[in-house]
């Protein structure tokens, strides 16, 4: 036990340099980004590992909604503490926008969560997380419409090559598909292109997605 001690707390020290190390990599690289990035490790803690799946409803994501507040906490919370959390800000149609974007083990980016003070908006990319009525990455447009007329509308920003479309029966939720398209890009395709296209990334948005 005398040498288990000692073992562990270089350990930790070992952990502690890597985040601060990483923290100044990305800050860095990130154009975008103002303030430095902040990390958590909460991902790490083996009690996160096996609780049950996150899931999207009308009511938000986990227990992360429009109520709760852009911060470090009450988000790594309301995720159940499964990812890495990475924290910035960017300029949106003039406005400052805050974020914090969730990390899988391997750094992949799987959520960003932005709003100025309280949570806005939620981009949802992990491929385990699916809507209370079993939507998920990967669900082919015909499985949930027939035509994009009245739910489609043309993606915009880093978007813009895709089709967002609002959930059957939801005023939080839309679901952006991404295909092939080799029309111009300021047009809609045609419904009879967009049915083999697939969710690339489920919406949700406190205020209602029209």
């Amino acid at each position: 036990m005398n040498n288990l001690r000692p073992a562990l707390l270089i350990a930790t020290l070992l952990l502690a340099g890597c985040a601060g190390s990483d923290s100044q990599t990305n800050s860095a690289s990130q154009s975008t980004w103002w303030n430095p990035v902040s990390w958590s490790w909460s991902s790490l803690n083996p009690g996160n590992w096996f609780g049950s799946s996150l899931q999207v409803s009308e009511q938000g994501v986990g227990s992360v909604n429009g109520n709760t507040p852009l911060q470090q906490t009450p988000v790594e919370d309301g995720l159940k503490g499964k990812y890495t959390l990475r924290n910035g800000v960017r300029m949106v149609n003039g406005s400052v926008v805050s974020f914090w974007q969730a990390l899988d083990d391997s750094r992949q980016v799987q959520m960003e969560l932005s709003g100025r003070t309280t949570v806005n908006r939620i981009e949802i990319l992990d491929k385990a997380v699916e809507t209370d009525s079993g939507v998920k990455i990967g669900t082919r447009f015909s499985e949930l419409y027939s035509k994009a007329f009245e739910s489609c509308k043309k993606g915009t920003g880093a978007d813009r090559q895709s089709v967002e479309c609002r959930a059957p029966n939801s005023q939080h939720i839309s679901y952006v598909f991404s295909g092939d398209w080799h029309g111009p890009e300021e047009l809609m395709p045609a419904d009879d292109t967009l049915k083999n296209w697939t969710i690339s990334k489920i919406i949700w948005h406190s205020q209602s997605a029209d």
